[in-house]
């Protein structure tokens, strides 16, 4: 923000995301990045010289020196890196899931309510321009579609694969849970939903059917095990139809009018969405800062709650259903999911 001072900012994990977010902090014009931290030094050490970047030997003394920090680690440590975080008095920025727990969640927003600091949830694809779209044409949304397909995650030397310490519905379904919801206006009426592990020792490939009070309907498919991997995300409505792909950056329109069907191309403009996400984040905590008044980012830690307990709420089906049918699964160690 203009006429704003430099918000002095840290990043704890370092692995695929947080050597982004230390990157695009680096460059931020409106971010002094203080250094970075991983429990896994050689990582940090790493991405600290890729980035001419001061690598921390403790989370206390990063912390100490900033004014707000990104937190990227695995999401069953992100409550109880987050939340010690946020008793000091510091803005935090975690990756979705928010967490891999309702208690915890709600503990970490309790915590930033506290202490009256900004808490946000990387959300990213909030920002993609797919969405800056759609948001315009939410009203009258009848029937939405999405596809989130990704292949299995590489190994990693002496922990489970990336994202496999949870489900694939909180690993990658949940993005577009946040969007639907934030689409669909309503409550959530009926959830049915399939689910199963393939690799992992959790649901690798889920389909879930949201039935919202207003009569809307999502159905959403995940899958961490697919060879093509997809980002779509349809949206019906009653005189139109919109389509976005995510990975493609591109989208259609068809709209009925008088003369039958109008077609329209949407051209969106390439941005990086991580970038956008994390100015918003800075530019929240420098508002709050100068005027004294929290001012969320555009996914609050309230928001992320809400996409975290529809999506545990899908988990709990998935696994409902398998008991039922009795489709057992072994559950493995983390050293079998390497």
């Amino acid at each position: 923000m203009e006429n704003m001072p430099k918000l002095k900012v840290g990043v704890i994990g370092t692995g695929a995301l947080g050597r982004h977010h230390a990157r695009l902090y680096a460059q931020s014009p409106n971010a002094e990045m203080v250094g970075i931290f991983d429990v896994q030094k050689e990582a940090a050490e790493k991405v600290g010289t890729e980035f001419g970047l001061k690598v921390f030997e403790r989370w206390e003394d990063l912390a100490a020196n900033c004014d707000a920090l990104s937190v990227a680690v695995p999401a069953n440590y992100h409550a109880v890196t987050t939340i010690p975080l946020l008793n000091m008095g510091k803005h935090v920025l975690v990756e979705k899931p928010i967490a891999a727990r309702i208690d915890e969640a709600r503990a970490m927003c309790e915590a930033a309510a506290k202490n009256k600091v900004v808490f946000g949830v990387g959300h990213v694809e909030r920002f993609n321009p797919a969405m800056d779209f759609l948001e315009k044409y939410a009203h009258n949304t009848r029937f939405i579609e999405a596809h989130r397909l990704a292949a299995y995650p590489p190994p990693r030397p002496g922990m489970p694969r990336r994202g496999t310490e949870v489900s694939v519905v909180l690993d990658l379904m949940i993005h577009d849970i946040d969007l639907v919801l934030r689409m669909v206006n309503a409550e959530i009426e009926k959830i049915d939903v399939v689910g199963i592990p393939v690799l992992s020792g959790s649901e690798d490939i889920v389909n879930a059917r949201i039935k919202f009070v207003n009569g809307c309907c999502a159905s959403l498919t995940a899958s961490r095990v697919s060879q093509n991997p997809m980002r779509r995300f349809r949206v019906f409505q009653k005189d139109s139809y919109i389509s976005m792909d995510y990975g493609q950056h591109f989208g259609m329109v068809l709209k009925r009018n008088k003369l039958g069907l109008a077609r329209k191309d949407v051209e969106l403009n390439e941005k990086n969405a991580l970038a956008e996400e994390l100015e918003d984040f800075i530019a929240a905590v420098q508002r709050t800062k100068a005027d004294g008044v929290v001012h969320e980012p555009r996914v609050s830690g309230a928001q992320g709650l809400k996409a975290l307990e529809v999506a545990v709420a899908i988990e709990s089906e998935a696994r409902r259903y398998n008991k039922e049918y009795g489709f057992e699964f072994p559950l493995w160690s983390p050293e079998e999911m390497a």
